[in-house]
């Protein structure tokens, strides 16, 4: 299949994809040319040990972390050649992030946190709470929409957080260890919704994970060893 018909077929295509960190005098190297489509209508995990670049990789794709050498086209986008407005505007319209740390405002309640890019977007503020609440109940937590940050466990922080990606009915979402905070079951649920939400066939879901509860929802596994894809496969590898 030809190059340009790939681009158009992906959801995301990183070509080349390096970077490098400092530290001190050494220029250390994380990800190493990373070549890889991520496919509209899956649901795509990232796996591998700490440190392997798993975070790194997922933030140059959705344009947090620029790439030291080679691009990323995000739904036939070179996301690396927007100016910095364009690529927030870009991020705001198209993608939704589940970060590690929540990154919740703690000066506002959770249905609020999770109406954030709906705001962003221009929406009713009163419109853009109902529409989070609906999300928030969906993660079986919409009688905690009135609670602040600090009045919820972890695991319902990080639901509030799954609600705030999802929200806004983004065409790419990326998840950084969506399930680690939560019990068996809340991960199931979380993972169903995802695909519910996020896999379509003009929308794609990518998620770092360790959780092996969940490995068997994904319909397509990557894993990073010390910077380079080592396995793309429908199943974990042996011996992983």
């Amino acid at each position: 299949m030809a190059e340009a018909e790939t681009q158009t077929q992906a959801a995301i295509c990183s070509r080349g994809v390096t970077r490098d960190f400092k530290a001190g005098q050494q220029t250390i190297t994380v990800l190493h040319g990373i070549d890889v489509d991520i496919r509209a209508g899956e649901l795509t995990y990232v796996v591998g040990e700490s440190g392997s670049g798993k975070t790194t990789l997922i933030s140059i794709m959705c344009g947090i972390l620029w790439p030291t050498e080679g691009g990323v086209r995000v739904f036939g986008t070179d996301i690396y050649d927007l100016s910095d407005t364009e690529l927030v505007e870009f991020r705001l319209n198209n993608i939704g992030f589940i970060f590690q740390q929540y990154n919740l405002i703690p000066s506002i309640d959770a249905a609020n946190n999770a109406a954030v890019p709906l705001i962003a977007q221009g929406m009713d503020r009163l419109e853009a709470r109902e529409k989070a609440v609906a999300m928030l109940e969906k993660l079986n937590i919409g009688d905690q929409a009135g609670k602040l940050p600090s009045q919820l466990s972890g695991g319902q922080q990080q639901r509030v957080a799954i609600a705030r990606a999802l929200v806004h009915e983004p065409r790419l979402v990326v998840c950084d260890e969506p399930t680690a905070a939560l019990d068996a079951a809340s991960g199931r649920r979380v993972m169903d919704l995802l695909r519910e939400v996020a896999v379509a066939e003009d929308r794609a879901c990518i998620i770092v994970t360790h959780d092996n509860r969940v490995f068997d929802l994904a319909d397509r596994i990557l894993v990073l060893e010390d910077g380079r894809i080592t396995h793309d496969g429908s199943e974990m590898p042996e011996g992983h």
